[in-house]
């Protein structure tokens, strides 16, 4: 799989099932998964294994040549340029008041990275999530309070956060004013895979 393929396979399965009005367990279900494993595929939180991502696609009744054919392949430059209007808007489960951009996902020998920007409107709050990441977030402009585990730390402008996603964790915006973060994912995939 190519770098930009990995990057865009959950919200594409989440598209294709929710265009076919399938429910997640159904498609779970069907292509012998858990509902759980298949939510963290489709909102970016772990990266399937191939016979899973088969097992998903086939259970989305498509063919896999047809699934990858539409997804955007970047061609080879010595650069990349994103503008700010380029970056796709995405959404993630149980949130409200986030709005999601991805800026790139690129794979160098067996890390897979992920680089979002993160919008948080007032009040935004979320249930505390596991990822299968190392986690950096970089405040760009306003506040928030990110809960890890059993702590909380208030993050502001131009302040940075690391940690292993694998820790309980969710950001919040008690203030009133919206706040955007730079979110890096570090996925290592020689540790998914075993």
């Amino acid at each position: 799989m190519t770098d930009n393929i990995i990057g865009q396979l959950g919200r594409k399965l989440k598209q294709t099932r929710l265009s076919k009005a399938l429910k997640l367990y159904e498609v779970a279900a069907e292509a012998h998964v858990s509902k759980g494993l298949l939510s963290r595929i489709e909102n970016g939180r772990t990266i399937p294994s191939l016979p899973v991502l088969i097992s998903i696609v086939h259970a989305l009744k498509e063919e896999v040549g047809t699934f990858f054919h539409d997804i955007y392949r970047m061609q080879e430059k010595p650069y990349l340029l994103f503008k700010k209007d380029e970056y796709n808007e995405f959404e993630k489960e149980g949130t409200k008041g986030f709005k999601y951009h991805h800026i790139l996902t690129r794979t160098i020998s067996t890390i897979t990275v992920e680089t979002v920007l993160l919008i948080l409107e007032p009040g935004a709050e979320r249930e505390m999530i596991t990822t299968d990441a190392i986690e950096f977030k970089y405040m760009i402009s306003g506040s928030a309070l990110y809960h890890i585990g059993n702590e909380a730390v208030m993050l502001e402008e131009g302040n940075s956060l690391y940690f292993n996603g694998k820790t309980p964790h969710a950001p919040s915006n008690p203030s009133a004013m919206p706040c955007t973060m730079l979110v890096v994912y570090f996925f290592f995939n020689d540790e998914l895979t075993s």
